[in-house]
């Protein structure tokens, strides 16, 4: 049962068939006043002529079969001595969409039989002479109805591959998305909750015998779990403000390291930052992407390092902008693969930049980010 779009299609496509039907038939009776060698057109012409058009009205997506209706019925009239005329209209209809459609071995085959059978047959019952320009002018007719149907069938076939192509790519941009606001949200939560959790036990431990220690935890927990929120509302607020303008300041930036080292200190891993360069020059995806490696590697330091200090330093050059993240905990070797540092590599990736993880010079582990300055291209 046809769906509403295409019942509401069909009173517009029903219209050409019976539009071609008349022409044919009119023009048949037509051509023959200027063809007085050829057989009057009579009851059978007339039926001949009204094929076609009946079988696009009635049969419009089985294409063989419409190809060897229309292709028989032109054959039949042209085999019989009638006049030639928009009988031909049909056949140059169903041979285009044939090929089209992807049976252009069997509409090749349908203009041979056509062309190539039909009118010399015709030609010997209407006692007409052979001629070169007669074959040329067939050849001709013949080869530029399956080359219309051949263009038409290479234009479908871009538009096709175009909207694939198009289709692709939303596709890759919404994985892209997706990618990012995993990346996102994991920093937000893993840092933040990282923090809290840490505190929450110092607190736990040292309530009953160091208040002022488990009032800085709790207050360390209240700073975190604030700013936490504050991420977590402007991440989802893009998401929902779909086509509004970005919230008005970015919180993940380089600016706000110093933030970050005061919170990790506060969590008990006493954190400086060292700045080289302006970093007014720092592209905002690139100085994003540096503040979530560094937020990333300080949780890491915070929750798997045993580090009781770490320095965070920036240098911004003429072309790309350097991290660093060094501590005195237990060394690289005990840093794991986990999605941290996948996701610290992938952000840099994404900008041309590199992220590698090694021992530091006096002990411990540092993790290096180098990002092009170009980020944003």
């Amino acid at each position: 049962m046809p769906n509403g779009e295409s019942f509401r299609r069909q009173p517009r496509w029903l219209v050409a068939p019976f539009v071609l039907a008349f022409i044919q038939v009119a023009g048949t009776f037509g051509a023959s006043y200027r063809q007085p060698e050829a057989r009057p057109p009579d009851a059978v012409s007339v039926a001949l002529a009204l094929v076609g058009p009946a079988a696009f009205l009635l049969i419009p997506y089985r294409t063989r079969l419409l190809l060897a209706t229309v292709t028989a019925a032109t054959f039949a009239y042209l085999a019989l001595g009638y006049p030639y005329g928009p009988i031909f209209a049909s056949f140059a209809i169903a041979v285009v969409i044939a090929v089209m459609r992807g049976a252009r071995i069997e509409a090749w085959a349908a203009v041979v039989v056509v062309l190539g059978l039909a009118s010399p047959v015709r030609m010997l019952s209407v006692d007409m002479q052979w001629s070169w320009a007669w074959f040329a002018g067939v050849t001709a007719w013949g080869l530029i109805i399956v080359g219309l149907g051949e263009l038409l069938r290479l234009n479908r076939a871009r538009q096709l591959e175009a909207r694939r192509a198009r289709a692709e790519e939303r596709r890759r941009e919404a994985g892209e998305e997706r990618l990012r606001i995993a990346r996102e949200l994991h920093d937000v939560v893993a840092h933040h909750m990282s923090l809290i959790h840490l505190q929450a036990g110092v607190a736990l431990h040292v309530l009953d015998r160091k208040p002022d220690q488990a009032e800085t935890a709790l207050v360390t927990i209240k700073d975190a779990s604030k700013e936490a929120l504050t991420e977590l509302r402007a991440l989802i607020g893009v998401l929902r403000a779909e086509g509004e303008a970005a919230p008005r300041s970015p919180v993940a930036s380089l600016p706000a390291l110093q933030e970050l080292a005061a919170r990790t200190s506060q969590a008990g891993v006493s954190t400086t930052v060292d700045v080289h360069g302006d970093l007014g020059g720092v592209p905002a995806s690139v100085g994003t992407a540096l503040y979530r490696i560094a937020q990333e590697a300080v949780t890491n330091v915070v929750r798997h390092s045993g580090a009781t200090r770490a320095r965070i330093a920036v240098t911004v050059g003429d072309a790309a902008a350097t991290l660093s993240v060094a501590d005195n905990g237990r060394g690289a070797a005990q840093a794991q693969e986990g999605s941290g540092l996948r996701g610290m590599r992938e952000r840099a990736s994404a900008l041309g930049g590199t992220v590698w993880l090694g021992p530091a010079g006096g002990g411990g582990a540092e993790l290096k980010a180098e990002l092009p300055l170009g980020g944003d291209a």
